[in-house]
C-alpha cells in the first residue's frame, strides 16, 4: 500500500486543512480590534496600517524562497514550524505591552503564514493522485475563505465575551497544538504506517542557476500580466478587509463591531461562491480570459462606487458591494488556472509564486496608504468621511492595474491546454 491509495491520506488532508483554516483566520482577525489597539497603545492610523502591512510584507517576500526550500528539503518540516510560529506570534500579540512587541508578533505570524500554501500544495501532491488533487485543491482554496469567515462574527463574539487578549491567546495556543498534530500525522504516524517506504523521496530536478531563472521570469510578459492581474484583484480586498473594513463600518455607519464584522462576512461568502462559480463559468465558456476580464471590470466599478457616493453609499448598496468584491477575490483562483494553461508544469510553481507575490504586494501597500490618507484628513479637517473618500482612490487605482494585467493575458488554445496537463 502506498500513500496515494491509503485511507490515512484523508487524515492528512483534514489535519492540513484545519491548520490552514486557523492560520488564514489570523491574517484578518487583527482588523476586528483596530480601534481598541489604537486606544490601548495610543497609536495612529498610520501605525495600524504599517502593522497590518508588515505581516503581508513578510508573507510576500518569503513566497519564492519558501518554494525553493520546500522543493529541496520537503514540505512537512516547514509546515509544522509555520503553524508553531503563527501560534507563537498570535500569543505574543495577545500579551503585548508596547507597539514594538506587536510588530515583532506580526512578523512571526507573517513568517508562519508564508509557509502554509506552498507546503500544503506539495503535501497534497504527495498524498493524492492527479485527478483527486485537482478537485481537492479547490476545496483547499475555499478553506482559506472559511478561515477569513471565522475572523468575522464568531471571533468578534469571542472578543466581546472574553476580551481581545484572551481571544488571541486562545487562538495562538490552538495553532501551536496544530503544529504538534501535524508532527504526529505527517512524520511520526506516517513512519509507522509506511515503514518500508521512504517518507521523503528526493526527486532529481534539473536546477538552473538562480539568476538565469529570475532573468527569464522578469522578461516574460505573460508572467507580468499575471502579476498585475493578481495585484489588482487580491490586495485591494485583502488589504482593506484586514485593516480598515471594521473601523469603516463603525465610523461611517455607526455600527457595532459585530455588525461591521457581519458586512465582512458577506464579502467572504461572496469569496466562497466566487472560486467554484467562476471556474465553472470559465469551463463552460472554454475560456478563462473573457470572464476574468468581466470580473475585473465589475470590481473596478464597485470600488469606484464608493467614490461616487463620497465614501458613504446606502447600506443596501454597501452590502451588495462587499459581496461582489468578495466574489471577485474568490475568482482570483483563475490566475492560477491561466498559469497551468500557459506555462509548462516544471515552471508553474515559480510563476504561481510570482503571481501570488503581486497579489500580496498590493495587500502590503494598501493598508499603509489608506492609513496615511486617513491621518492626513482627520488632522486637517477632523472629518473621517473625507479620509475614507480619498482613501478609496487607492483600491480604484489598484483595480485599474489589475484590469490592465488581465487584458494583457494571452490564452492558448484548448488543444494545447489538454496536452500540457500530461
Amino acid at each position: 500500500m502506498d500513500k496515494q491509495n491509503s485511507k490515512f491520506r484523508w487524515v492528512v488532508f483534514a489535519s492540513v486543512l484545519f491548520t490552514y483554516f486557523l492560520m488564514a483566520s489570523q491574517r484578518t482577525a487583527p482588523g476586528l480590534i483596530t480601534d481598541q489597539v489604537m486606544r490601548d497603545f495610543n497609536v495612529t492610523a498610520s501605525t495600524i496600517g504599517l502593522l497590518t502591512s508588515i505581516q503581508f510584507f513578510v508573507y510576500t517576500s518569503l513566497q519564492v524562497p519558501m518554494g525553493i526550500l520546500a522543493d529541496r528539503h520537503g514540505p512537512n518540516f516547514f509546515l509544522i514550524i509555520g503553524a508553531i510560529l503563527t501560534g507563537l506570534g498570535t500569543i505574543i500579540y495577545s500579551l503585548g505591552t508596547h507597539e514594538s512587541v506587536l510588530f515583532f508578533a506580526r512578523i512571526l505570524t507573517g513568517t508562519g503564514d508564508a509557509t502554509i500554501w506552498v507546503n500544503m500544495v506539495l503535501i497534497l501532491g504527495q498524498w493524492f493522485k492527479v485527478k483527486e488533487f485537482v478537485r481537492l485543491i479547490g476545496i483547499a482554496g475555499m478553506t482559506g475563505s472559511l478561515g477569513f469567515l471565522l475572523a468575522t462574527v464568531p471571533f468578534s463574539l469571542l472578543i466581546d465575551f472574553f476580551g481581545w487578549r484572551s481571544a488571541f491567546l486562545s487562538a495562538g495556543i490552538l495553532l501551536c497544538l496544530c503544529g504538534l498534530l501535524l508532527y504526529f500525522v505527517l512524520i511520526k504516524k506516517t513512519k509507522q504506517i509506511f515503514v518500508n517506504e521512504l517518507v521523503s523521496i528526493k526527486q532529481e530536478v534539473q536546477r538552473e542557476k538562480m539568476w538565469i531563472l529570475l532573468r527569464r521570469l522578469v522578461s516574460n510578459r505573460q508572467a507580468w500580466a499575471l502579476f498585475l492581474c493578481h495585484f489588482g484583484i487580491v490586495g485591494a480586498y485583502v488589504g482593506f478587509i484586514g485593516s480598515w473594513a471594521v473601523p469603516y463600518g463603525m465610523n461611517m455607519y455607526g455600527m457595532t463591531r459585530s455588525d461591521a464584522s457581519q458586512l465582512i462576512m458577506i464579502g467572504l461568502i461572496g469569496a466562497l461562491i466566487g472560486a467554484p462559480l467562476s471556474s465553472w463559468i470559465s469551463s463552460r465558456l472554454e475560456t478563462i480570459k473573457r470572464p476574468y476580464v468581466v470580473i475585473h471590470i465589475i470590481i473596478l466599478l464597485c470600488w469606484s462606487t464608493f467614490l461616487l457616493f463620497n465614501g458613504n453609499p446606502p447600506l443596501f448598496m454597501l452590502i451588495m458591494l462587499f459581496f461582489i468584491i468578495g466574489f471577485g477575490y474568490g475568482a482570483s483562483a483563475l490566475t492560477f488556472a491561466v498559469v497551468r494553461q500557459t506555462f509548462p508544469l516544471k515552471e508553474s510553481g515559480i510563476i504561481s509564486g510570482f503571481a501570488n507575490t503581486g497579489g500580496f504586494l498590493s495587500a502590503v501597500l494598501l493598508p499603509s496608504i489608506f492609513g496615511m490618507v486617513l491621518d492626513h484628513f482627520q488632522s486637517a479637517s477632523g472629518s473621517a468621511g473625507n479620509g475614507y473618500f480619498y482613501g478609496f482612490i487607492t483600491p480604484v487605482i489598484f483595480s485599474l492595474v489589475g484590469l490592465l494585467g488581465v487584458s494583457s493575458i494571452k490564452e492558448k488554445r484548448k488543444e494545447t491546454d489538454q496536452s500540457s496537463e500530461r
